[in-house]
């Protein structure tokens, strides 16, 4: 898996996906499985939905009352675009766009889940959590090569609009 790009840009503006099937098929089951995390608001999910008012009860609860489904409707929004379109032989801006915005949802909920902290992740492959380091550290590489494909398609820099 390692030195393939999975996301390429086309010159018709279109992200190409040149993922495995065994990629796919986890791209399909991961946010399957953590949308029952989400709606059921489980302690894993807290990043996702952070503090607005830290101190501030009211204040936080009449956020939670406003944004609270806004919030849940968005993530779940983007992993059903995800697991839409995993099979799709490419995707447009809006659609790879979802793709990150899933990532990180999965990433943190799973980084939540393992303590991961902003040191570099360092586990035991005979720990029990191996496979869910290894899925997030695959997450994580996956949303940083949609990043990558995202930046190469800004303009170079020190260029306006029109330059060439």
């Amino acid at each position: 898996m390692i030195g393939r790009r999975r996301f390429t840009r086309d010159r018709h503006g279109l992200y190409r996906t040149g993922l495995t099937e065994a990629e796919r098929q986890l791209l399909k089951v991961v946010p399957e499985q953590i949308k029952g995390l989400l709606d059921s608001r489980d302690p894993s999910t807290k990043r996702v939905f952070p503090v607005a008012y830290p101190g501030d009860g009211e204040a936080e609860k009449e956020y939670r009352e406003m944004m609270g489904e806004h919030l849940l409707a968005r993530h779940q929004h983007a992993f059903d675009v995800l697991v839409a379109t995993v099979d799709s032989p490419s995707v447009d801006d809006d659609e790879i766009h979802q793709w990150l915005d899933a990532l990180e949802v999965l990433r943190l909920i799973l980084g939540t889940q393992l303590d991961v902290s902003e040191d570099p992740l360092v586990f035991d492959e005979g720990d029990d959590r191996a496979p869910q380091f290894a899925l997030y550290s695959y997450l994580s590489m996956l949303q940083g090569e949609i990043i990558d494909s995202l930046a190469s398609a800004l303009p170079a820099r020190g260029s306006a609009p029109g330059d060439e």
